[in-house]
């Protein structure tokens, strides 16, 4: 790729984020594609946030992804929110049309995009769903729009549980599923969901690096082979959950499905063009 003047810059905003593989991934798409725009990873968090914003504007940069921990607090320096990054309430996704900034989050369509892509039908089905954060959240959403019955959420009562609360609310108002919030720390409560759910999904940072030895579930003997486990998680590809998983006979969805089907639609946003996916897949290694 030889990068000109006419060249615009998309981004990637959170931290910590030299571990992240969507700067590699997105620009494989674009050169294939023949697009000008590259992609460059940055390090903000929310104190400098707002900052980069408005240097993003400055800029006039295409657009930007946001990560951890910029989700959340990110929606209230964007102009426009669509219907279902209001109801997450955090965004993975930023869009700059000459200084209108809409957000979007690409999150919760990408992992159960992974999930349809194994043959599994959500609808009707139970989710224990752990973690409250941006990433959570938009899994949740978008498993209660296109029909999940129940979701049975875990978060432990840290600077998320009122977020959880109020994302539960939101959904609970908005769609016919039903979803109740509860402490981590109750294992015998988690125990319980998960013996009687269908999907258990860890939407937290447990199990990437350097929290890589961490498990959200401490005994194997949780999991049955009935149960469908997934994972937001991709660095490392094979986490301790994952890996737990399979030696319990469950099939699995890692965290390559929804990193490639979120960035996929993220693509889109910010070019106008399909995302050339069996060509990302190939040279990522994500067939393996």
């Amino acid at each position: 790729m030889d990068v000109t003047a006419k060249y615009e810059l998309i981004g990637l905003m959170a931290y910590p984020i030299r571990h992240s593989l969507s700067p590699e991934m997105q620009n494989k798409a674009l050169d294939k594609v023949g697009l000008p725009f590259t992609y460059m990873a940055f390090e903000v968090d929310t104190t400098t946030f707002a900052s980069a914003i408005e240097g993003l504007k400055a800029l006039k940069m295409r657009g930007t992804g946001v990560s951890m921990p910029n989700k959340q607090f990110a929606c209230q320096y964007v102009d426009e929110l669509t219907p279902a990054a209001k109801l997450v309430g955090a965004i993975n996704t930023i869009v700059n049309d000459d200084g209108y900034l809409r957000g979007y989050n690409t999150d919760g369509t990408g992992h159960i995009r992974a999930i349809k892509e194994t043959g599994f039908d959500i609808k009707g089905k139970t989710m224990v769903l752990v973690g409250a954060g941006g990433a959570s959240t938009a899994i949740g959403a978008q498993a209660a729009v296109e029909g999940i019955k129940e979701i049975k959420l875990f978060n432990r009562k840290d600077e998320f549980f009122e977020q959880a609360l109020a994302f539960a609310k939101r959904v609970n108002d908005n769609t016919d599923c039903k979803v109740t919030v509860t402490d981590l720390a109750d294992q015998q409560a988690f125990a319980s969901a998960i013996a009687s759910a269908d999907i258990l999904t860890n939407g937290t940072k447990v199990g990437m690096k350097p929290l890589e030895n961490e498990s959200i579930v401490s005994d194997i003997t949780m999991l049955r082979p009935e149960l469908l486990v997934t994972e937001c998680v991709y660095n490392p590809h094979m986490t301790k959950l994952l890996q737990m998983a399979q030696q319990a006979g469950c099939k699995t969805v890692d965290g390559y499905g929804m990193l490639l089907w979120q960035g996929a639609e993220q693509f889109k946003l910010w070019t106008g063009k399909d995302f050339p996916l069996e060509y990302v897949k190939q040279v990522m290694g994500f067939e393996a």
